[in-house]
């Protein structure tokens, strides 16, 4: 039922569509006018836009007629007319915004309008894809429309050379993935001279399959890495007792099943109810506890009993017979007191994190000499790290044992962990869970344990693409994520309709009480559809139930074809034929996406594609994709979902009101509720999975917010120092910042500074400068702040002018800025390093009643601090100590191992990762070395008893000087 507002004013989509109509018109209006332009007058619009365009017009000024003249261009090229729906959509997306347009609606084509237009100011136009094929399908399908009227369009692809990328990004219009343009503004801040920088600004980026994009990937920043110090034998050292544990666990609660059953029987429902309670919680996926829990009375005692606990906060008694406690919905597993007792029976406490800033205050307190003072905090800093690390190796193994599944969550190939990504179910060779879990994963299926990497370069997908000036999308699916994209991207949905009718059948959901039902009522719609010749699409969730289903049809006799992540080398060859008259394609998920699926002859007499959906996904809008296969420009189509009690979705988030009108029903095996009510309740869980994930996502923004700040301020000032010319003023600034934190140190007020403290800030000067001989500064005087700040900058330029002397104008400003990006570079990996530290641990705040945000904030904001204070000394001792060395030796820079695009969980944890292949850079975009004639060499040692470079404040030969 409508409301009495929207039945006056309309719907927000009938709004949307209402102020998109006179755009329409006005192009249309035009069309007449354009088809008489010969083919070279049509081309000399382009000019004629861009002399308006310098002449003060705008772009919305030339939008319908530069449109009428794409439309035109794309008749006379590639023989397709843009229909009033796809200009409508052109429109959406030239004000950056998204532009939900069902699958078929020729979205490729759409994006031409608004691409052109922008391209106009010559600043660049991006079209990022979520495939490397696509990229390339598109730019070269649409490429004759743009070279047609004038402009240039490229497309990116993973091994391109420099020369090829940077001429991708000159051209007016580039096409690419998200991880392409992502990793090269990585890339373009890592590099050493501004010839090898290929992006040349954000300006404007349609993001195809947006939903997909921004925010299935939003949890996996891009991130690229170099190899670590260190690899942790602990994994080998404590998978066993690990793995022991687990089985032990296993074999309680089988136990905990068969006295359940017993006292079921008995009808002593009160201790049966805390038995399975206890089954739920430490082993949910148990079989023998899946099969009880068919019944619906059992659900409801186990829903029951732990009400009843937790209300009288006795939840204690059920979990404290337990090793470790599962809760499957935030994917977490606790170890229990008992668990320690078993992993540490001499001292259970030596496994809980104890909270080592007591101790710290304690120390301070105490009358220790200062040397003696600092190697006490060294050993407490040093028992926390390692505890620390015991403890999350822990629970990563714990994890990779109970919560991820070989053949769902990941597969084994060639000897190594292979992720199994969960929206498309393809293989993603190369990217590994971070944080450890895959590490735990490899020493859980005993396969070699890879070595740890650090980061060098990071940005989320949701902060680069806020770098752009306009950003727009395009999708089948966003709607249902509207809240979200303009909460993270301030940016509006606006639904397109469809140019025919959608007369796709979606019929509601049927539901059984199990799985082994669910799968042969699958079999049986697959055989009936198949018999009369109607093609059908079967949508799993993941290769062990798409396997599953063909091993189901190949005793039927059904032929098909599987399209998992084990076999998507022949995805698009699959795809295209699932529309063939007889065919029934198995797709894990939403594998094939963005290839249209196209009715075979005598289909549509057939009712079209048939749609089977295995599961509910925890996202409707993927749901909705797998449905929007069918029924393409106005063809036939059906879709119907299956599900069980059983269900991951199900189990985890559905509502007990189903299993209750299950239970009043009085079904028996192989019965299904077929209700709308009941795809209600289904949709109304999955709102509850999407809510609780968008908190996830937003969370983990707030905290790459902090690095992003940090991130900006670094490659501004990088940036600064890319060019050569006024490198004085450059240096002289960096000198007056240490002055300025030196003086806040000491604490130098506005009035007269005494001699004793000019003396020691003159002692730090001429220390950083290298020079005392030939500057001296009076400490018989009073000095005021002002003076003495006067006369420090003066000093240093003379200082600098000295440095110049000696290496020559023209070599000078050269070796500063190498310095200075050397410093820079340096620091701020070992920054990031520190970094991923600081998140890895920060969750386990909240043990200790602190907010884990708050106190990311804090300890990130000190270590910013300090990462700025330390890249201002290097590089101002650095370039006062330098001295030439001819050599005629290649040098690189820096060592990039991998990229990685990783996911990360609601505490800005990483969970995944993604790498390619090694590379020896100082052009970061490119494979080999550039030589180089002049070899920058600082000399300085750091002896044992100086601060330790790292800034940790201890001495060198209690920090980095010990792993030497």
């Amino acid at each position: 039922m409508k409301s009495p507002i929207v039945k006056i004013f309309g719907s927000k989509h009938e709004r949307d569509v209402k102020r998109l109509r006179p755009y329409v018109d006005k192009i249309n209006s035009l069309e007449n006018e354009i088809k008489s332009l010969s083919d070279e007058e049509l081309r000399c619009k382009t000019d004629e836009f861009k002399q308006r365009l310098q002449q003060g017009e705008n772009l919305d000024d030339i939008l319908p007629e530069a449109f009428a003249v794409v439309r035109e261009a794309a008749v006379r090229t590639i023989g397709m007319r843009h229909f009033d729906v796809q200009l409508m959509g052109g429109v959406v997306l030239y004000q950056g915004k998204i532009a939900e347009m069902k699958t078929g609606e020729g979205k490729t084509l759409v994006a031409t309008l608004p691409l052109y237009l922008i391209a106009l100011e010559g600043k660049g136009a991006h079209l990022v894809t979520v495939n490397d094929y696509l990229a390339k399908r598109d730019a070269t399908w649409m490429g004759p429309i743009y070279e047609f009227l004038g402009l240039t369009v490229a497309y990116l692809y993973n091994n391109m050379s420099f020369e090829e990328r940077k001429r991708a990004y000159q051209a007016d219009i580039t096409y690419g993935t998200n991880n392409e343009f992502g990793f090269d503004y990585l890339r373009d801040n890592m590099a050493e001279d501004r010839e090898f920088i290929v992006q040349r600004g954000h300006h404007y980026a349609i993001v195809d399959e947006v939903d997909s994009v921004l925010i299935d990937e939003a949890r996996t920043p891009l991130i690229i890495s170099g190899p670590a110090d260190t690899a942790s034998d602990l994994y080998y050292e404590l998978n066993p007792l690990i793995s022991n544990l687990v089985k032990r666990q296993k074999s309680i609660v089988n136990r905990y099943l068969k006295e359940a059953e017993e006292m079921l029987k008995s009808g002593n429902t009160e201790e049966a109810g805390k038995r399975l309670l206890q089954a739920e919680k430490g082993d949910p996926k148990n079989k023998r506890l899946l099969k009880l829990k068919e019944d619906p009375e059992n659900i409801r005692l186990i829903q029951k009993t732990e009400f009843l606990y937790n209300q009288t906060k006795s939840i204690s008694e059920i979990e404290e017979d337990l090793y470790y406690v599962i809760e499957e919905k935030g994917n977490t597993v606790t170890l229990t007191e008992r668990g320690r007792a078993a992993l540490s029976p001499s001292n259970p406490e030596k496994l809980i994190l104890q909270d080592f800033t007591d101790k710290l205050a304690e120390i301070e307190k105490s009358n220790l000499p200062k040397e003696e003072l600092l190697r006490k905090k060294a050993e407490i800093e040093e028992e926390y790290l390692q505890m620390s690390e015991k403890l999350h190796i822990i629970n990563q193994l714990l994890r990779a044992y109970t919560l991820y599944e070989i053949d769902v969550d990941y597969v084994i190939q060639n000897g190594k962990v292979v992720i199994v990504d969960e929206f498309t179910g393809r293989l993603m060779p190369g990217r590994r869970y971070g944080e450890g879990l895959h590490q735990a994963i490899e020493a859980k299926e005993g396969v070699s344990i890879q070595r740890d990497t650090q980061t060098l370069a990071t940005i989320t997908i949701q902060n680069y693409f806020r770098l752009y000036d306009k950003l727009a999308g395009m999708t089948g699916t966003a709607d249902t994520e509207a809240e979200e994209f303009a909460k993270i991207y301030n940016l509006d949905v606006v639904v397109i309709p469809t140019n025919k009718p959608v007369i796709r059948k979606d019929y509601p959901d049927r539901i059984y009480r199990t799985s082994k039902e669910k799968w042969k009522a699958i079999a049986d719609e697959i055989e009936e559809c198949h018999k009369k010749g109607q093609p059908v699409l079967v949508g799993t969730i993941s290769v062990e139930k798409s396997e599953l289903l063909s091993k189901v049809l190949k005793k039927r006799g059904i032929k098909h074809e599987v399209l998992n992540a084990k076999y998507h080398e022949k995805e698009a060859q699959i795809i295209a034929k699932a529309g063939e008259k007889g065919a029934v394609t198995i797709a894990t998920n939403m594998a094939g996406r963005g290839t249209d699926i196209k009715l075979g002859e005598g289909v549509r007499e057939l009712g079209g594609l048939h749609i089977i959906g295995t599961e509910r996904h925890e996202a409707r809008r993927i749901d909705n994709q797998l449905r929007g296969r069918s029924g393409r420009q106005g063809d036939p189509g059906s879709s119907r979902f299956y599900l069980s009690l059983e269900d991951d979705l199900m189990r985890l988030f559905g509502s007990d009101k189903i299993s209750g009108l299950m239970l009043k029903m009085g079904m028996e095996e192989g019965q299904n509720i077929d209700s709308p009510l009941v795809t209600k309740a289904i949709s109304s869980a999955q709102k509850r999975v999407e809510n609780r994930n968008f908190e996830i996502r937003k969370q983990l923004l707030e905290y790459d917010n902090v690095m992003n700040d940090q991130r900006n301020y670094i490659y501004s000032k990088r940036r600064e120092f890319l060019d050569d010319e006024k490198m004085e003023e450059k240096i002289l600034d960096t000198i007056d910042e240490l002055i300025d934190l030196k003086f806040e140190e000491m604490e130098v007020s506005k009035s007269s500074i005494a001699p004793e403290s000019a003396y020691a800030i003159f002692e730090w000067f001429y220390d950083i400068i290298n020079n005392r001989s030939s500057i001296e500064l009076s400490t018989d005087k009073n000095w005021s702040k002002t003076e003495l700040r006067e006369a420090l900058i003066n000093a240093a330029k003379d200082a600098y002018k000295d440095k110049v002397l000696e290496l020559g104008d023209d070599i000078a400003p050269q070796v500063s800025r190498i310095i200075a990006l050397q410093s820079i570079d340096k620091r701020w990996k070992d920054h990031l390093y520190e970094m991923d530290g600081l998140r890895e641990g920060i969750s386990y705040q909240a043990y200790a009643q602190k907010d884990p945000l708050i106190e990311y904030k804090f300890q990130a904001f000190k270590l910013f601090q300090e990462l700025i204070k330390n890249i201002n000394t290097e590089i101002v001792k650095n370039i006062f100590r330098v001295h030439i060395v001819p050599t005629t030796k290649q040098r690189n820079i820096w060592q990039i191992n991998k990229v990685q695009h990783e996911e990360f969980n609601q505490f800005g944890e990483p969970v995944s990762a993604k790498r390619s292949k090694s590379k020896l850079l100082k052009n970061p975009h490119e494979e080999g070395m550039v030589k180089v004639r002049n070899q920058v060499i600082a000399e300085k040692k750091i002896g044992r008893n100086d601060p330790c470079w790292c800034g940790s404040g201890k001495k060198y030969k209690y920090c980095h000087g010990r792993k030497q």
